[in-house]
């Protein structure tokens, strides 16, 4: 069996980390999206051929030409547009083939369902609301008859999840279909004329789906794996003096200096300083080569790698992205007085994060000065700088 993953967009609504990391490669748990599904499948498949276009470089040497010695090839999408467009011009003789859309992860053992299946499917999952997705419908045996994006009217609610088997005959059907109406080749209209031929079975997930479509799902996308964090695994320094009601993972070369505090499921990586006196809890998840400074609190965080939080700060439910100086001091403000959901603008348009609490975003490659204050749910671009005492409205 081969592997197509589908990630040529450029992730328009992760944006500011979008800005400078194609999406597959956001980190989540230590780990990026087309690492974890990766480990998921590559068992299982003789081929990875990774669809790319937006920063392909950056894909391209972050994983090389094998993953664990499964040979992985690279397709550039040229200028056809769409889930099915990425499909054109692939060339794949007699074989089944796993496609799946590489900017969400999928648990192991809803994978194993659709690479084992005797036959052809996709994995689907029961919404509450089916007009915001591709819908199957089904026929009284329960295989699919159609998919039908976001129906007006109800034809079921098993929603397409992006995961799917075929055999090698979907690629000359891709390359045949029309261009839809608003000018892509659109993957439902593959799918639909392969059901015309084929049974298709539809599989509902029983594990976990983590899709991470904006900044703030990073959160949850982490929490998940630090809620099934299950042992501490501390391969770094713990000093005297230091506390931990948790589980943690301690990467090589990672340090706990003394007086440090952790309450809660944690994650740092390699070679990252904490401390003295730093407070961490909630579930939060710092990177690499970092350095989180003396009587710094971390609450329910991301921190990319190479970031420096200097001295006596508090970052509480943000997400602060890579190559970050934030000077001491620096508070961020996660609760509004009102209680109301934290909104923030999403390409232009104001998007309700569902979440009361949400700190501050920072994109990649910014420097903050010394006792600046944020607001809930404020956003800085990559490449920001702030002067010492600013507040960020």
């Amino acid at each position: 069996m081969k592997a197509i993953i589908l990630r040529a967009g450029e992730g328009s609504r992760l944006r500011p980390f979008s800005n400078t990391i194609p999406k597959p490669l956001i980190e989540i748990f230590g780990k990026s999206i087309l690492e974890h599904n990766l480990e998921n499948i590559y068992n299982s498949v003789d081929e990875i051929i990774i669809v790319v276009k937006y920063k392909k470089e950056e894909i391209i040497n972050k994983l090389g030409d094998n993953f664990n010695g499964v040979k992985i090839n690279y397709f550039i999408q040229g200028d056809d547009k769409g889930t099915a467009g990425a499909l054109r011009g692939i060339d794949i003789k007699n074989s089944d083939i796993l496609i799946l859309n590489g900017d969400s992860i999928f648990s192991k053992s809803d994978l194993d369902k659709i690479i084992n299946l005797k036959g052809y499917g996709a994995l689907v999952k029961e919404v509450e609301d089916p007009s915001k997705y591709g819908i199957f419908s089904q026929d009284n045996f329960g295989f699919a008859t159609k998919i039908i994006e976001k129906p007006s009217e109800f034809v079921g609610n098993l929603a397409n999840l992006g995961v799917y088997k075929f055999d090698n005959s979907i690629l000359e059907i891709s390359n045949n279909i029309s261009l839809s109406q608003r000018g892509e080749y659109e993957i439902t209209d593959s799918i639909n004329e392969f059901i015309k031929n084929n049974k298709f079975n539809l599989i509902p997930i029983s594990g976990d789906f983590i899709d991470v479509g904006y900044p703030w799902d990073i959160l949850g996308a982490n929490k998940y794996f630090l809620d099934h964090l299950n042992e501490s695994k501390i391969d770094g320094i713990v000093e005297d003096g230091v506390t931990i009601k948790g589980n943690i993972i301690l990467a090589p070369g990672a340090i706990l200096k003394s007086g440090t505090y952790i309450e809660g499921n944690i994650y740092i990586g390699e070679n990252t300083s904490i401390g003295p006196n730093a407070y961490l809890r909630g579930s939060s998840v710092i990177g690499k080569n970092c350095h989180i400074g003396a009587s710094v609190e971390i609450k329910n965080s991301s921190i990319g790698n190479k970031t420096n939080i200097a001295h006596l700060s508090y970052i509480g439910d943000s997400i602060i992205g890579n190559n970050i100086n934030i000077g001491g001091g620096f508070i961020s403000a996660n609760l509004r007085h009102d209680n109301q959901n934290i909104k923030v603008p999403v390409k232009g348009v104001l998007t309700d994060t569902k979440l009361r609490k949400l700190g501050i975003i920072i994109g990649d490659n910014s420097k903050l000065g010394i006792k600046n204050y944020s607001y809930p749910g404020r956003v800085l671009e990559n490449g920001s700088f702030t002067p010492p005492g600013e507040i960020i409205k």
